[in-house]
């Protein structure tokens, strides 16, 4: 599939002019490149999952005596990279972000515009990979993700269930065949720790229904309605499927669950689908009977609830112009087509000339059903933040959908003035 197809959808975002693309996997072999610098310091900040371990690993294969290249890959890395990108010179030269994580550094002018570097050095890069942010390129995109539907056929086939569910009220009707048969106590599994996690679920089903988070043009928030319900409900409900410590899984707790045979359905990222299926790492049955699909529709809705996501590399503002190059260098070869064919099921790699793996299935299905990118607005991350948080109690189950609503109404609005997004 063209990885222009996976990256329109993208094209989209609410008030920002932009062009990007996705397309397949890496992992690198520890040795040495002539990437062709000469000299300079590349510090690399990214978040901490497989794919970007790659892409880390392949930039410090540009490593020589004058150039050191280091990287700090932590999932506290959206909380790091404003103060250490503010810093001059900055503490990293190299931001890897994705759709919501590169808004804070736009609105702070912390990284610089692409433009001659691109012309100098990134005659392999595909246009549909420039980011282009008000006619600037200010970011490289690398790769796609998304959360989607990942199932156990053994287990669906032995329940009856066919075709597979591709909605939440299938996916609920598949749960209860399977339970009724004495096949899985506890089929389910969902990312509902509090915090980031939890509020991405919400996130998800919310983009499904077709409803925007806000009113059109503002910060105003726009969720308490009968979207915002459905969304929380379709939450609700899928955890009497759950085993009862759901509240303690995130994404990488819930992956080894599934990997472990414990969960026969479950929405997971697409950057963990290769490790789902790791033979050194899950039982066999597990990898000879998953299957990847789109992410399930949510009510009378026809697109997959799940955001469609870019991940790329940014450069720092506050860093010299060596360095600057260095590090531009450095992250195109750790982006190369050899990247992606060396580790096909590492990602969903927007890397030209790449064929995209067998664990790029359920991204791909993704976009190519509609799936709506997350919104790219410097509010968002606000509302993610409160969701994070005020959902907990209803999730649990100690409040209704119409306290949870009123409660991130509140907490939104007053982060939201305070930030003055809001009068």
């Amino acid at each position: 599939m063209p990885i222009e197809n996976i990256l329109r959808p993208l094209a989209r975002i609410t008030g920002l002019r932009i062009a990007a693309s996705i397309l397949a996997l890496c992992v690198a072999a520890p040795v040495l490149a002539d990437c062709g610098i000469a000299d300079g310091s590349v510090r690399v900040l990214s978040n901490d999952f497989e794919a970007l371990r790659v892409v880390n690993a392949a930039a410090m294969e540009c490593a020589t005596d004058g150039v050191t290249i280091t990287a700090n890959a932590t999932t506290e890395h959206k909380t790091l990279q404003v103060p250490a990108l503010t810093a001059n010179p900055a503490e990293y030269t190299v931001a890897i972000v994705a759709n919501n994580s590169i808004v804070p550094l736009l609105a702070g002018n912390l990284v610089r515009p692409l433009d001659d570097l691109v012309a100098a050095f990134g005659q392999d890069l595909d246009p549909s990979q420039l980011i282009k942010i008000d006619g600037k390129i200010m970011a490289i995109a690398f790769m796609a993700n998304g959360q989607h539907l990942v199932m156990r056929s053994d287990i669906l086939a032995q329940a009856g269930i066919d075709p597979a569910p591709t909605s939440w009220t299938g996916v609920i009707e598949a749960a209860e065949a399977i339970r009724s048969q004495g096949l899985m106590e506890f089929p389910l599994g969902a990312s509902n720790s509090a915090g980031w996690d939890l509020a991405a679920e919400f996130v998800n089903m919310y983009l499904g229904t077709g409803a925007e988070f806000f009113e059109p043009g503002t910060a105003t928030l726009a969720i308490d309605n009968d979207q915002g319900r459905l969304a929380l409900q379709t939450m609700r409900d899928l955890t009497a499927y759950m085993a009862a410590d759901y509240l303690t899984y995130d994404t990488d707790v819930l992956a080894q669950i599934y990997r472990d045979g414990g969960v026969g359905l479950m929405n997971n990222w697409g950057s963990l689908a290769g490790a789902l299926i790791d033979p050194e790492r899950a039982q066999p049955v597990v990898v000879e009977s998953t299957v990847f699909a789109a992410a399930p529709t949510i009510g009378d809705g026809t697109i997959p609830a799940a955001a469609l996501w870019w991940d790329g590399f940014t450069i720092a503002a506050n860093v010299s112009d060596a360095d600057a190059e260095a590090s531009f260098r450095a992250m195109v070869h750790a982006i190369s087509l050899d990247t992606a064919v060396n580790n096909p099921n590492a990602a969903v790699w927007l890397i030209p000339g790449s064929t995209p793996g067998a664990a790029a299935v359920g991204v791909i299905a993704n976009a190519n059903a509609g799936a709506r990118p997350y919104p790219m607005v410097p509010w968002m991350g606000l509302l993610h933040e409160v969701l994070g948080t005020e959902l907990a109690d209803f999730i649990k189950g100690t409040e209704d959908a119409d306290k949870a609503l009123a409660d991130i109404q509140a907490a939104y609005t007053a982060a939201a003035q305070q930030a003055g997004f809001l009068q």
